[in-house]
């Protein structure tokens, strides 16, 4: 049984369920460098662990390359913090529901991005998107327009 209340990060619940969906990465200049399609699930696990939130997602390219990564948030304060192979960091809601996060690369060395995730009234679709800075510097953005199937 979860120790978490359910009204904890209710933006962020909000999300709980099935998306499938593509990204797109753009570089500096708005040309693609990759596009992928992607099947994402959010869950709020009830095992009694510290992790409020988790989220797996596969990744597939037309070439048949396909990836899966899993990544666990852990309450603290107002915020999710997240600690992977790849990125550490956290995640906040706004007032207005928009879920926001700042996470740095461990697999990128000085770089970093910053995600807006909203989703459109009736809670079927949503889009995400990142920028992403390296020293500072913008490199890429990365569009994500995903559908809820489950």
């Amino acid at each position: 049984m979860s120790h978490y209340p359910k009204d904890l990060f209710p933006a962020t619940r909000a999300h709980e369920g099935v998306w499938e969906g593509t990204y797109t990465h753009l570089d500096a200049l708005a040309q693609i460098e990759d596009q992928h399609a992607s099947r994402v699930i959010c869950s709020f696990p009830d095992d009694g662990s510290e992790v409020y939130y988790r989220q797996g997602i596969t990744f597939t390219w037309a070439d048949g390359r396909v990836r899966e990564d899993m990544f666990e948030g852990v309450p603290s304060g107002d915020a999710l913090w997240y600690d992977t192979p790849t990125f550490h960091g956290k995640s906040w809601e706004t007032k207005d529901g928009l879920l926001l996060l700042n996470l740095d690369r461990k697999d990128e060395p000085g770089a970093s991005f910053f995600e807006i995730i909203a989703m459109g009234a009736g809670g079927k679709h949503r889009a995400r998107t990142w920028h992403w800075f390296r020293d500072g510097k913008l490199y890429r953005r990365t569009l994500c327009d995903e559908t809820r199937i489950g």
